[in-house]
């Protein structure tokens, strides 16, 4: 047979993906399907029941809500439609249930529990880990305002992530209500919306920048290492320090204890008093559920980015190590978040309705697995592979496909221009777990060779003797053709 020739060099473009978006080939699918799998399953177990909507929505759908601004081009891959109207590809999995539930409100049971996954697209700056498309996973109550409701959140992301595969104590849930925050905003003398919003996206930075660049940002300013600079919330040093020291108030470990500390913090303010208490509901309600604080822990310094959230807020922290391709030690952080928006289904109705929710980032959550060398998936096996010997016995050769595709194992004939070797190289780099050859004298005799290449592949990595190793030929039989299905099926369960 021939070899395949080699592809001249070409004169057109580059080929290469863009920036944040990546090929994801079946393993890293079948990694993403083991996590959706996963956490589905939990969200049907809390009574969440599945919603699917489109990819794009209207751009007046996503409006102030955007991460930055309200521009159609801000933040999203949006285009106008021949009516002149701009859409927008999704931004998250939420304003979508938003505009569903002012869409169907009223024939809905209520309160409306729901649970969603699929393809996002934010048009940002890509990083480590960080794309612009990616999948998420959602679960949502819309239409109660009980603090329990977000405390059954909380308690159905711990769970998921232990579904998802990972240990405990690998990963945490850190809780704050953005009550809190803004009663000490209020007791600090600020009361711009603007200023507040800046002074919450300071603190969100906390993880990454630390108090020293967090204060900066309360204050004037700050100057990355590249020279730009960005705009601060513009606060006096002592209420910036009133707002650093509420965020190190005693973080994590026993959830009454913290609100204990916080309760000295606050001051008595009328909706700092109000947080404190929706946290207490919440405390109660998760240690009623088994969730105990070292899967999900009181944290103040969590406030996250979208200005949208109006009460509790979380998110999922994972606490494994990892490293990137270069195998610098990398932090993921946050692998989900959530919380409380009581407004976003009312921009579509004018009444406010509570929702609560949370998010899986899904991909982010493979590609930090994978960096802490935690893959939630063997390998996603090939198929068995009929090897070809010879053109006139095509028809033969996809007979015996076939019969093996009709007992629901999959497998293929090949179908390059190769040679036997490079045949079985083909089928050991599609993970194939066995190889079917049937030459003339296979044919003559009613017999099929059958190449056990799992076990092939274990016996390998012990061999001393390549030429002990040939003459021995493991893991290959030759049998009656009737008994191949059966002999397949062995190799697979094996």
């Amino acid at each position: 047979m021939t070899t395949e020739p080699t592809r001249p060099k070409s004169s057109g473009p580059e080929a290469r993906a863009p920036r944040g978006f990546v090929d994801r080939r079946a393993r890293d699918l079948a990694a993403e399907r083991a996590i959706l799998d996963a956490v589905s399953a939990v969200y049907e177990r809390y009574g969440f029941e599945r919603l699917e909507t489109g990819a794009f929505e209207y751009a007046d759908a996503l409006g102030k809500f955007l991460p930055d601004a309200d521009r159609p081009n801000e933040g999203v891959f949006a285009l106008q439609d021949d009516d002149e109207q701009w859409m927008a590809l999704r931004y998250d999995l939420t304003a979508p249930l938003a505009r569903f539930a002012a869409q169907n409100w009223e024939t809905l049971a209520k309160p409306f529990r729901r649970y969603a996954y699929g393809p996002v697209w934010r048009n940002e700056k890509p990083g480590p880990g960080r794309f612009r498309e990616f999948v998420q996973c959602d679960a949502d109550t819309v239409g109660s305002a009980r603090p329990e409701a977000d405390a059954e959140i909380i308690a159905m992301a711990a769970d998921g992530l232990l579904a998802a595969g990972l240990p405990a104590g690998t990963a945490v849930l850190k809780i704050n209500n953005r009550k809190l925050l803004n009663g000490l905003m209020t007791a600090a003398g600020v009361a711009d919306e603007g200023q507040k919003l800046a002074v919450l996206r300071a603190v969100d930075k906390l993880d990454r920048l630390g108090p020293d660049g967090v204060h900066l940002l309360l204050g004037e300013g700050r100057l990355d290492e590249s020279g730009a600079f960005t705009k601060g919330a513009g606060l006096g040093a002592q209420a910036a320090e009133r707002v650093l020291a509420f965020t190190a108030a005693a973080a994590g470990g026993d959830r009454a204890a913290t609100l204990a500390t916080l309760a000295g913090v606050i001051g008595g303010s009328a909706e700092g008093d109000e947080g404190l208490a929706e946290l207490a509901a919440i405390d109660a309600a998760l240690t009623g559920l088994g969730v105990g604080a070292d899967r999900a822990a009181f944290d103040p310094s969590v406030v996250r980015g979208l200005e949208y959230y109006t009460g509790a807020v979380f998110e999922a922290e994972l606490l494994l190590p990892t490293i990137d391709e270069k195998g610098q030690a990398v932090r993921f952080g946050s692998v989900g978040g959530g919380g409380r928006y009581d407004d976003l289904v009312a921009r579509f109705t004018g009444e406010r309705t509570p929702a609560t929710g949370f998010s899986f980032g899904v991909s982010r959550l493979a590609a930090a697995l994978r960096a802490a060398g935690r893959d939630l998936t063997a390998q996603a096996r090939g198929p068995v592979v009929v090897i070809a010997f010879d053109q006139t016995r095509m028809a033969d050769y996809f007979a015996v496909a076939g019969e093996l595709r009709a007992a629901g194992i999959a497998a293929e004939v090949y179908l390059g221009a190769s040679g036997m070797k490079a045949q079985m190289k083909y089928a050991d780099r599609r993970l194939s777990p066995a190889a079917v050859i049937v030459g003339e004298d296979e044919l003559a005799a009613g017999t099929v060779t059958l190449k056990d290449l799992d076990l092939g592949r274990e016996l390998s990595s012990k061999v001393t003797d390549n030429a002990a190793w040939r003459e021995q030929r493991p893991g290959q039989q030759t049998i009656p053709r009737g008994e191949l299905v059966a002999a397949v099926r062995t190799i697979l369960e094996a």
